[in-house]
């Protein structure tokens, strides 16, 4: 699962790695950690920005459609007890994604071994995505999902307990992180027993992730870090870590686009089921344009950056915003599809959307902004506040029983197009100007462009 260490200090040491560079010709190459922190200064191999690796990018993909899955199941039958078993199937995909993520955050080598690892993971997330939508109707699905999910996180674990012999940097961590992944993977166990009730199951399963999450802030807080009293611990890359969260949030956004194509769901010509598609797509975007904004400070600290507690509560909201958006998505898009929608449907938009707005909004008031006051037109805090009222008025509208299901789309689409505007004008520095004057159009003259070139002669 992800792990995140603050550098004490704010010095940054890059170390010459040209002795220590893998070999390429190599198809198993050494894991070398590639930041870590040492004695309060955080040290990296190199210096620049990394981003996804290519096969990570191919891993995204199967999540688009388990996903994708998980949301249509929920859709197609809207109860609490669906919408418990919706979250505890979507928790694991998602710990099984950040342990890949963290790994190659920390170790990425692109050798043999890690691809064949990817293949390996995607091949038990298959598994797990076809039968985790039927746990809760045939024991061999239950245990079939269970033990994929079991076999994909001792896979990565023990890739860590493995690459903590090759390098010394992330050593004390990573096995402290692997004993607390057996005891939490052994939590899941009553699963496999066809005598114990659904009811009873779905209460260790809640346990198992609770405890997981838990574990997880322990080993990789200062308190874990100052028991084990170890000179080396764990760091991340940050710009890879914030690329990574970014594009699932895009794939979790992909449920809002895919229904309202395939199957030419609003065809023929232009009609309220079209209508309602486009309001889908610009609701999308305007979440996606939310998030990138952040909160719109010119000078902005990341969560991750600026507080080791912003940071652990930044990467534990994007499970619970991507839960809420993948089910409000699916339902929007459902809106292409069918001019009605029950109640259960109606509350899974409007309660997913409104949710994912309001956690949004959570999520910008983490960055730190350094900007001087009277630097924007507004303060951070009146810039994001149409966030949270949004979200609770869109939360709202299936009480509004006059309402039908292309003016609720409508009205969410407004809100969010308005938080947009509002943002966006409100981000702006004062005395910004509407329009950008265009200067420098012209070719530049032949002797102009002569003389510059035999000056620089």
């Amino acid at each position: 699962m992800e792990k995140v260490s603050i550098p004490i200090m704010g010095t940054i040491t890059a170390i010459d790695c040209s002795e220590i560079k893998p070999n390429p010709r190599s198809l198993f190459r050494q894991p070398l950690a590639l930041q870590w922190i040492e004695d309060g200064k955080l040290m990296k191999r190199s210096e620049g920005e990394r981003q996804a690796g290519k096969f990570e990018l191919f891993l995204d993909l199967l999540y688009v459609a388990i996903l994708a899955n998980f949301a249509e199941d929920l859709a197609e039958h809207v109860s609490g007890i669906n919408l418990v078993k919706y979250i505890l199937i979507l928790a694991p995909t998602w710990h099984v994604w950040s342990d890949l993520r963290e790994l190659m955050n920390s170790f990425y080598t692109d050798d043999l071994a890690q691809r064949v690892l990817i293949l390996w993971i995607m091949a038990l997330l298959v598994m797990y995505g076809n039968n985790a939508v039927l746990v809760d109707e045939d024991i061999s699905a239950m245990r079939t999902t269970v033990g994929a999910y079991i076999v994909a996180r001792m896979s990565t674990t023990t890739t860590h307990l493995l690459y903590s012999f090759a390098s010394y940097h992330h050593r004390a961590q990573q096995r402290l992180w692997f004993c607390f992944t057996v005891v939490g993977l052994s939590i899941y166990t009553p699963l496999f027993v066809d005598s114990i009730s659904l009811r009873s199951k779905i209460a260790v399963a809640s346990v198992g992730i609770i405890f997981e999450e838990c574990a997880w802030v322990f080993c990789y807080s200062p308190a874990s870090k100052k028991m084990l009293g170890t000179k080396y611990t764990t760091a991340v890359d940050i710009a890879h870590e914030v690329d990574r969260f970014a594009a699932f949030f895009i794939i979790v956004l992909g449920e809002f686009l895919y229904s309202i194509v395939v199957g030419s769901p609003a065809a023929i010509g232009f009609n309220d089921r079209l209508l309602r598609a486009i309001w889908t797509l610009i609701i999308a975007f305007c979440l996606n344009w939310l998030y990138v904004h952040n909160d719109g400070a010119v000078k902005g600290v990341h969560p991750i950056r600026h507080s080791i507690y912003a940071a652990f509560l930044w990467i534990t909201l994007h499970l619970p915003l991507a839960a809420s958006l993948l089910a409000g998505g699916h339902a929007a898009a459902i809106s292409a599809k069918s001019s009605e929608m029950h109640d259960g449907e109606l509350w899974l938009l409007c309660g997913g959307l409104g949710a994912g707005m309001i956690l949004l909004y959570v999520i910008a008031l983490l960055y730190k902004s350094e900007d001087e006051p009277g630097t924007l037109i507004f303060p951070k805090s009146a810039r994001i506040i149409l966030r949270p009222v949004s979200g609770i008025i869109i939360v709202c509208l299936p009480l509004a029983h006059d309402l039908d299901i292309t003016s609720i789309v409508s009205i969410i689409m407004a809100l969010s197009v308005l938080c947009v505007i509002w943002e966006s004008v409100t981000s702006l520095v004062r005395g910004a100007k509407f329009w950008e004057k265009w200067e420098n159009t012209r070719y530049p003259e032949v002797s102009v462009t002569l003389q510059n070139m035999s000056s620089e002669e």
